[in-house]
C-alpha cells in the first residue's frame, strides 16, 4: 500500500475543516497512519518548501503555513498520492473542481486549505520530515478487502 503525506494549513484549521478533511479520505477508503497538530516552526516550513526558496511567494508562503496551527497527516491506500491529489482539487481554489476539498471551501491560491504530496517520491521525504517512523501505524481494518 502506498503512503502519502497530507497538511491541513492555518486556514482549514481555523475555519473547523479538519473534521470534514479527514471524513473526506476516510470515506474514499484511505486509512489513517499517522496523525499530528502543530504549530510550524519557520526552519520547519522552510525545509517543507524548499523547492521554493527564491521564489517570490517563497516568504509569503512561510509566514503563512506558520501563522497558526496545522495537522499533519499519513494516508495510506492504492494510489494514495494521485487519490489525494484528485480529491484535494486544483492549487488555485479557482480552478478546483467543485467536489473537492479546495473547490468546494478554498477561498485562493494561497488559502487553499490543504497540502499533498504531489509524488511517491516527495511523500517519502515529507512523512520522514514530520513522523518517526514508530509514531506510523500499520494495522487491519474490519472488511480491509472492501478498501481501495
Amino acid at each position: 500500500m502506498e503512503r502519502t503525506f497530507v497538511m491541513i494549513k492555518p486556514d482549514g484549521v481555523g475555519r473547523g475543516l479538519i473534521g470534514e478533511c479527514i471524513a473526506r479520505f476516510e470515506r474514499r477508503g484511505l486509512k489513517l497512519a499517522g496523525l499530528k497538530m502543530q504549530v510550524l516552526t519557520r526552519a520547519m516550513a522552510e525545509k517543507h518548501y524548499e523547492e521554493h526558496v527564491g521564489k517570490p511567494f517563497f516568504e509569503e508562503l512561510v509566514a503563512f503555513v506558520t501563522s497558526g496551527p496545522t495537522v499533519q497527516m499519513v494516508w495510506q491506500g492504492k494510489d494514495a498520492v494521485a487519490q489525494v491529489r484528485k480529491m484535494n482539487g486544483a492549487t488555485n481554489c479557482v480552478n478546483a473542481d467543485v467536489g473537492t476539498i479546495r473547490g468546494d471551501f478554498g477561498l485562493s491560491q494561497q488559502k487553499n486549505l490543504i497540502h499533498a504530496s504531489d509524488a511517491p517520491e516527495t511523500a517519502v521525504r515529507e512523512i520522514a520530515l514530520y513522523f518517526r517512523s514508530e509514531e506510523l501505524l500499520d494495522y487491519t481494518l474490519p472488511f480491509e478487502e472492501w478498501r481501495r
